[in-house]
């Protein structure tokens, strides 16, 4: 038959779609506490009871979890895109850094060429905002912490901006990661003042090109950012490896100096 008895939702459904939505664009994050059951209740306009039965179908398929004394969160799904194996190898060798920057360079390089074209307004004012709190981090006094995690949310916003769910929720893993010192160290970044400059320029060139909706500027304003990343993070290596070496040579003509006397 063609057509289909129209069956009424039940509300409960509905907050388990909206729930879902938020959380799939990013809005609602891994590990955001939810109002209180009254108030999200309220917000939605619905029973507690028809809360509850869609908090239950979320938390039983892992999208929220319930602490005790706490409260109801968005689940640290972020945690599944990669196996503690995974990460454990990550962390252990020097050649995944560089393929992550590569990885980031290609994924955020589109994803600042969409956000141009197709960022809305506020999505632009979002990421001048972020912007603006970067440029006053950096006349403030040095805080490597606060930099850094501007310096993530701003590339975060521009995912964001890019309206591609797919991409944002992978960044989103890749910068936990991050967060977590996989890669590298990224407050460490910050800690010199001619690595700031250099970086704060680098941001506000790639604000500049989205600002102005120009998609080509914006792709290339960020190649150039992590291309500097990725070079600072060679001589970072490099200087750590000449420092060993410089280590063992001291080592040696103290046992040789030691045999002397």
């Amino acid at each position: 038959m063609t057509f289909r008895r129209i069956e009424p939702e039940k509300l409960s459904r509905s907050v388990v779609r909206q729930i879902e939505t938020l959380i799939l664009r990013g809005v609602l994050r891994p590990g955001e506490r939810l109002p209180s059951e009254r108030d999200l209740a309220e917000r939605l306009g619905v029973s507690r009871p028809s809360l509850r039965d869609a908090v239950a179908d979320l938390s039983a398929r892992g999208l929220l979890v319930s602490r005790a004394n706490s409260g109801i969160y968005v689940a640290e799904v972020l945690g599944s895109a990669f196996s503690p194996a995974l990460v454990d190898l990550f962390e252990r060798h020097d050649e995944a850094v560089f393929d992550y920057v590569s990885f980031r360079r290609d994924i955020e390089a589109l994803a600042a060429d969409r956000a141009a074209r197709m960022a809305s307004d506020t999505d632009l004012a979002v990421i001048d905002t972020i912007h603006l709190r970067m440029v006053e981090a950096h006349e403030g006094r040095s805080d490597p912490k606060l930099e850094a995690q501007l310096d993530a949310e701003f590339h975060l916003s521009i995912m964001e901006a890019s309206h591609n769910v797919i991409m944002l929720h992978m960044m989103r893993s890749m910068f936990d990661l991050l967060r977590q010192g996989v890669f590298y160290n990224r407050q460490s970044m910050f800690l010199q003042r001619a690595n700031r400059e250099g970086l704060l320029a680098q941001h506000s060139a790639i604000n500049a090109a989205l600002q102005a909706r120009d998609p080509d500027a914006a792709r290339a304003a960020v190649v150039a950012h992590l291309d500097y990343v990725e070079d600072m993070l060679r001589d970072r290596q490099r200087a750590a490896a000449n420092e060993a070496v410089a280590a063992q040579r001291l080592a040696h003509e103290q046992e040789r100096a030691a045999r002397a006397r």
